[in-house]
């Protein structure tokens, strides 16, 4: 193998709007902000809502439901 031609690898830090920081080792050494992270995203920590709630189909199908008994 050849000596000196790979990229040297450095420790880079990517830091949450919410704090947490994540560390990688990365080619590019720019350290980076990120508007989500697993730790403050609605589909990881549980908070994420049912967006199928009230259509109009769904409202229709509540108000006509009886009609047919």
């Amino acid at each position: 193998m050849k000596n000196n031609i790979h990229p040297k690898y450095k420790k880079v830090n990517f830091k949450c709007s919410c704090g947490n920081i994540i560390k990688v080792f990365s080619t590019i050494y720019k350290n980076t902000n990120l508007d989500i992270c697993n730790n403050c995203h609605p589909f990881y920590t549980g908070s994420q809502r049912d967006g199928s709630s009230g259509g109009r189909i769904n409202i229709f199908n509540k108000r006509f439901k009886n009609i047919n008994k």
